[in-house]
């Protein structure tokens, strides 16, 4: 289960006017008041779960002080989700998205309460047997290809986000948000600021490569059925967009090339086999299976392309903890990692 605890107080909102707001919405079980607890470990937009009239419901607001360029966008959140609703595609359901920030101080969205186990590591040591570890991977790797066959034009997601050239975009966000929250020198992102431009695969520019990308697909950002092998919800979209499905697949790879650790949550050199968990080459292999690919060209440079993105997170992380406003209290850890990712995603870069 995801750790809950008190709502720190750089997170606190005023519970009595959220749930006065919330009632008269329509929400009667809110008519009573609410109690709220923090969801910890997150390092971008704060959660929580509230609990009113006997239920359980989860909040999602943006953090609070001066925010970079383009993030913690809970309104895109609360659309994708929304719009996949009837697809297959689990996600918990919508409820209500507020955009006025007068309410609680940031806009936020309130959804469904999911029940289940979020998975603390890739290795997922709470689970008992490989077979079961085997069908979970699997599982996680079904919901992908799920996502990506969904018609996105066809459920109202034709504006969000440009069809084409995905990888070329968003290599200029980050750029830009790195920069915005650079403090000490990495020459190791600075060599891939360079080399990423120059390399673009062909397919980029190709509206047939087009999908649904989460953006930050990986095992804790999912709900497992509390006893059975199946993904419940995908959560967290807050880099969802239209964009190239081999980046989403690479950067659900990505752990198998980060340390084992608490902060890293990487497969590092734990045996995969042992455990049940497929090798990335098997993994692949059965994404490519159920979405009908010969194979993947230009892995090296989507994994360093998404080595770079995540670079470029941590740094914003670590920015967030400097200024005092990161949504968790390990957040200059996390940040801190930026120059270990940049130089994981270079040596990618280099074998290209």
């Amino acid at each position: 289960m995801a750790t809950l605890g008190p709502v720190t107080e750089t997170h606190r909102f005023d519970a009595r006017r959220l749930a006065g707001y919330l009632r008269a919405r329509g929400l009667r079980e809110f008519a009573g008041g609410l109690t709220a607890l923090q969801y910890q470990g997150g390092q971008s937009n704060p959660t929580y779960r509230l609990e009113a009239g006997g239920q359980y419901f989860v909040l999602r607001k943006k953090p609070p002080g001066e925010l970079l360029p383009s993030a913690h966008l809970v309104e895109r959140e609360y659309r994708v989700m929304k719009a996949l609703a009837d697809t297959g595609v689990p996600v918990p359901g919508m409820i209500h998205l507020c955009e006025d920030p007068g309410v609680i101080g940031q806009a936020f969205f309130v959804m469904e309460h999911v029940e289940g186990r979020v998975p603390a590591a890739p290795a997922l040591p709470e689970v008992e047997s490989p077979a079961e570890r085997a069908a979970i991977y699997d599982a996680m790797n079904e919901a992908l290809a799920r996502l990506h066959a969904v018609d996105w034009a066809a459920v109202g997601l034709g504006d969000y986000g440009k069809p084409s050239d995905y990888v070329a975009r968003q290599i200029s966000v980050w750029t830009r948000q790195y920069e915005a929250a650079r403090t000490d020198p990495i020459p190791t992102m600075e060599a891939l600021v360079e080399w990423l431009p120059a390399h673009i695969p062909a397919s980029d520019a190709s509206q047939g490569e087009t999908t649904i990308a989460h953006g930050d697909y990986r095992l804790d950002n999912m709900i497992l059925h509390p006893t059975d092998p199946r993904v419940l919800a995908i959560v967290d979209w807050e880099l969802s967009t239209l964009g190239h499905p081999l980046a989403d697949l690479a950067y659900n790879c990505m752990t198998y090339h980060l340390p084992e650790g608490p902060l890293w949550k990487g497969l590092g050199e734990i045996d995969c086999e042992a455990l049940g968990i497929p090798s990335e080459e098997d993994y692949v292999a059965a994404y490519c299976r159920r979405t009908g690919r010969d194979g993947v060209p230009d892995w090296e440079f989507f994994m360093a392309f998404g080595l770079f993105r995540l670079a470029s997170i941590c740094q914003g992380v670590y920015a967030r903890a400097i200024q005092g406003n990161a949504s968790s209290r390990n957040a200059l850890e996390v940040g801190a990692k930026a120059p270990m990712l940049a130089e994981a995603g270079w040596s990618f870069a280099r074998r290209a």
